[in-house]
């Protein structure tokens, strides 16, 4: 069974954010799971057991609520949807939607 990961598109729609948070001295670090289910990026603002925020994508929730999702450090849903650009708005909201 394959793994899910994310797309080249996709990479660079996360790292763009990341890169300008990074910048700006909010968050130091990431981590990245490919699982059989899903494709996580963890986010981190320090060396820390729990990641700040998570943007997950879930190919099994593409027809419900869309497939991607971010969460926070406590694993509360901050954002789901079928557009991962809007859903990474919720992480910086002056980011300009690019299609």
């Amino acid at each position: 069974m394959p793994i899910v990961a994310f797309d080249r598109r996709e990479l660079m729609q996360i790292l763009s954010v990341y890169g300008r948070k990074v910048g700006a001295g909010e968050w130091r670090d990431y981590a990245m799971d490919f699982l059989k289910d899903r494709a996580l990026f963890s986010i981190y603002a320090r060396v820390s057991e729990r990641p700040l925020f998570v943007v997950e994508k879930n190919p099994k929730l593409r027809n419900k609520q869309g497939q991607y999702i971010v969460t926070n450090q406590q694993g509360r849903i901050l954002k789901r949807g079928h557009d991962l650009a809007q859903v990474l708005r919720v992480l910086d909201p002056d980011l300009a939607v690019i299609g």
